[in-house]
């Protein structure tokens, strides 16, 4: 965490722990970009010339693998890259996503207790979809490019379902906002000091500025959606290795084109016990725990209090420190 020197002013200071703290939009200046980056005059040519480049680059790669399904897992898969370079570049929101899947990832605790809760019982109810002969026939059926398809669809669907349950998270987090949350959160912040001094103010309100709207909203939103996100790829990849591993040592050849019902088995070079099969029905099946996972973890309560008991702290602190923040710039304003 970085710290405030001694001569730094300490609206510079709190925007540059912002800016580390992955609070891009708390800044005045990147907010005002990411604002002028979505007006129509700038936006519109933007988003005109990605949709021409994708329609062009997914057709080319349907035609080439003569592969209806590749064109639109193409243009799928294009759409979201382009959206998150735009969103990470000119909207500013670099620092969100970086922060908050650096923040995941590092954070072992984290994942391992939510991790450790949540395999058990999801690879009971994947187990009894895996074992059984209409998965591997479905699956069998379809090509990589729509499997890809499929996938994106159900990250999809996730990511929305996150975006309309994630808010009211948000929203409660400054409801019961006072003094002594706001010392709390500010301790060990730029804020710290100025803090002190504008609670023993009595003109002085920093509470008053606690709500979170706009920008500085979808802030936190954007940030608790990249945590969660990335928790779910790392659960979604371990409940694909352990059907890999589990299927090859119970599905022998016979039972895999009875099920299947295809001629032959295609084999994996160098894996033998590992058939593209095989690799199609645990792809399609992790996909869908991951959405199941995604939607347990905001509903259940079990899963629901292990995920936001450890993100809360961080979200309080970045709302007492805004709070205190404008109270400042207020505060000169008015001098």
């Amino acid at each position: 965490m970085p710290r405030r020197r001694r001569s730094e002013d300490p609206l510079a200071a709190t925007e540059r722990w912002f800016l580390a703290n992955g609070l891009s939009y708390f800044v005045p200046g990147e907010r005002e970009k990411a604002a002028a980056a979505l007006r129509p005059r700038r936006a519109l040519p933007l988003v005109g010339l990605a949709v021409v480049v994708i329609a062009a680059l997914g057709g080319l790669l349907g035609r080439v693998s003569q592969q209806v399904s590749t064109a639109p897992a193409a243009w799928l898969s294009l759409a979201v890259v382009a959206g998150v370079l735009y969103v990470a570049t000119a909207l500013r929101a670099r620092p969100i996503l970086t922060f908050a899947a650096t923040r995941t990832v590092t954070s072992v605790r984290l994942l391992a207790s939510t991790l450790t809760r949540a395999l058990p019982l999801l690879l009971v109810f994947v187990a009894f979809l895996f074992i059984n002969a209409e998965a591997w026939e479905m699956t069998a059926s379809l090509s990589f490019a729509t499997h890809w398809v499929v996938a994106l669809l159900l990250v999809g669907s996730g990511v929305v379902f996150l975006l309309v349950r994630l808010p009211e998270e948000v929203d409660a987090l400054d409801d019961a906002v006072d003094d002594e949350f706001l010392r709390r959160t500010c301790a060990g912040t730029p804020m710290e000091e100025e803090c002190a001094r504008l609670l023993a103010d009595e003109d002085a309100d920093p509470a008053s500025y606690a709500m979170v709207t706009g920008f500085e909203r979808w802030n936190l939103i954007l940030a608790l959606l990249v945590i969660q996100l990335v928790q779910v790829v790392v659960l979604v990849f371990g409940v694909f290795l352990f059907l890999l591993l589990f299927g090859s040592i119970i599905m022998q050849e016979q039972t895999q084109l009875n099920w299947t019902g295809l001629e032959a088995v295609q084999g994996i070079p160098n894996v033998p016990s590992v058939s593209v099969q095989l690799v199609k029905v645990s792809f399609f099946l992790s996909a869908f725990s991951g959405l199941y996972f995604t939607v347990s973890a905001v509903t259940d309560d079990t899963y629901r209090h292990q995920f936001f008991s450890l993100v809360t702290r961080e979200l309080e602190r970045a709302v007492g420190v805004r709070a205190v923040y404008l109270a400042l710039r207020a505060e000169r304003s008015r001098d």
